[in-house]
């Protein structure tokens, strides 16, 4: 049982000096009635108005001290639990602020992670596809002014092929930064792109399962949530799982959507269910929408991520219009 805390001690002390005290007056009324002779004085007071019941009054007295007493124990008792609820929502509270400010910093190192990323890529991918097509168009150039016919059409032609590299290279940037097949395509699409590509990318099997088109007429903000859980969880399982196969699950129940994203890899380690930082900004985002992200998994059982999200009552209805 943890020690009680000082608020509810000095709550203690102070009941107890209180109690010494009406100990202390009582003693020394008793004292002072003794010598005085009170009880004596009052017999006779109360035997001239004996017509009042004037003698019965002391009964009545009394069982009010009680009646008092009692009260003040169960007032102490309830202002004990009111204090130690009022201690547990403090400690709730810097708990609460204490993860608030691990996530800050978590996610201010994962912008800061994926800004070098793309400045590695910008550097290292674009920059080069931009170096060789300038020096094509300058091959392409000296070719023209000497009349080199065929000089100038393989260079244009490698220009050509520069370019179109150097535009994937902004197409997948872009994808990375904004999932644009979200607002062409729809999430199902979005997420069968996802899976299919990084299947090529892994070397890993990728299946995904839209169950009774779950993908269907959901908000904006549930679909980037699932879209972004669902590319944070794969990349997880390239980084970390070596497994042979995964899937993406995608279904609803009710006003309640899910997503699960499985693999048969390494699974989680034994030392319980670790987050990344990427999964955690993931799980603020399902709360940011008042949904859960769970990590289920042991050693060498392969893991199994699950978002739910609850949906609004709006969207239910849009998919039974669209529906009917």
């Amino acid at each position: 049982m943890a020690a009680p805390s000082r608020d509810t001690a000095a709550l203690r002390r102070r009941s107890a000096l209180e109690l010494a005290a009406v100990v202390g007056v009582a003693l020394a009324t008793w004292a002072l009635a003794s010598m005085l002779e009170l009880h004596e004085s009052l017999s006779a007071f109360f035997q001239r108005h004996e017509g009042w019941q004037a003698d019965e009054l002391a009964i009545a007295l009394g069982v009010l001290a009680a009646g008092l007493a009692l009260h003040a124990l169960r007032r102490r008792h309830e202002a004990e639990q009111a204090l130690a609820a009022e201690q547990r929502a403090l400690a709730d509270a810097a708990r609460l602020a204490e993860r608030n400010a691990e996530l800050a910093r978590g996610l201010i190192a994962l912008q800061e992670a994926e800004r070098e990323a793309i400045a590695r890529e910008l550097h290292d991918e674009m920059g080069q596809a931009g170096t060789a097509l300038r020096i094509e168009t300058a091959l392409l150039r000296r070719a023209l002014a000497a009349g080199d016919a065929d000089g100038a059409g393989a260079a244009a032609a490698r220009a050509d092929l520069q370019a179109e590299a150097l535009l994937r290279g902004v197409r997948a940037l872009l994808q990375r930064l904004r999932p644009v097949h979200l607002d062409t395509l729809g999430l199902a699409a979005s997420l069968q792109d996802l899976c299919d590509g990084w299947q090529a990318r892994s070397g890993v099997d990728c299946r995904f399962h839209d169950r009774a088109d779950a993908a269907a007429g959901l908000a904006p903000e549930v679909e980037l949530v699932v879209y972004r859980v669902a590319q944070e969880a794969l990349t997880n399982v390239m980084r970390h799982a070596r497994a042979r196969h995964a899937s993406v699950l995608l279904a609803r129940e009710g006003t309640t959507l899910a997503l699960v994203v499985e693999d048969d890899g390494v699974g989680l380690p034994p030392e319980g269910q670790r987050r990344g930082l990427g999964l955690l900004g993931a799980g603020e985002r399902a709360a940011a929408l008042g949904g859960t992200l769970a990590l289920h998994g042991a050693p060498g059982a392969g893991t199994r991520i699950v978002l739910t999200l609850p949906l609004r009552q709006d969207v239910a209805r849009h998919v039974l219009e669209t529906a009917s």
